[in-house]
């Protein structure tokens, strides 16, 4: 099984037109310029409307920061570090508004096919019928698929294209302590994901 890693400080980040934000693009398949798949961390500074993708379902996931609030055209959703992932189609492009300062998100698009992104639960083993799958470690941990280990810093993306049947785990180097009530009163502090997983099956095989 060949694994790659890609560390998302390497990458250059790429400022948005409308100026509110900029992107690090930490993987496109099978091109950059015409992708089925697409990774990338964004970092939000405004509020303003998301890029339009019509074909692309889109998941979305708050990283660190307060939050944000999505405006849909018939509801509004807010999303906060430690949240599920939010699935929604690409062609709604709602508008963002930060709930109280910058944010840094997570962002998985797929055209075509089938996509998967859940948080991560430390140490639980997950399976995935995928035929690419991968590990966004939010939190320095290591990475196992019971044969193998990966020790992963912060903020790496874990990306395999070989299909596997093996169970993936994850376990952070730190205990990861969520806030407690008192502290969420007065903070709006929600424990965040220590890790989100990934997975993609094309329409065609590769």
């Amino acid at each position: 099984m060949s694994i790659v890693t890609i560390a998302a400080d390497s990458v250059a980040p790429q400022a948005w037109r409308n100026g509110g934000g900029q992107t690090r693009e930490l993987l496109a398949w099978p091109t950059p310029s015409d992708w089925a798949l697409r990774i990338s961390r964004a970092d939000i500074g405004a509020d303003g409307p998301f890029s339009e993708f019509a074909g692309v379902q889109r998941w979305f996931a708050v990283l660190h920061g307060a939050g944000v609030r999505l405006r849909f055209a018939h509801t509004v959703t807010t999303l906060q570090a430690g949240d599920a992932p939010l699935q929604f189609d690409g062609a709604s492009a709602p508008l963002c508004e930060l709930v109280g300062g910058p944010t840094q998100d997570l962002n998985l698009m797929v055209r075509g096919g089938r996509g998967v992104m859940q948080a991560v639960q430390e140490a639980a083993p997950w399976h995935a019928h995928c035929s690419m799958r991968g590990m966004y470690a939010v939190a320095a941990g290591v990475w196992s698929d019971g044969e193998q280990t990966q020790a992963l810093p912060a903020h790496t993306l874990l990306w395999c294209e070989t299909p596997a049947d093996r169970p993936w785990t994850f376990s952070p180097r730190a205990a990861q302590t969520a806030p407690t009530a008192n502290d969420a009163a007065h903070s709006g502090a929600y424990a965040p994901a220590i890790a989100f997983w990934l997975g993609f099956t094309p329409e065609t095989p590769p």
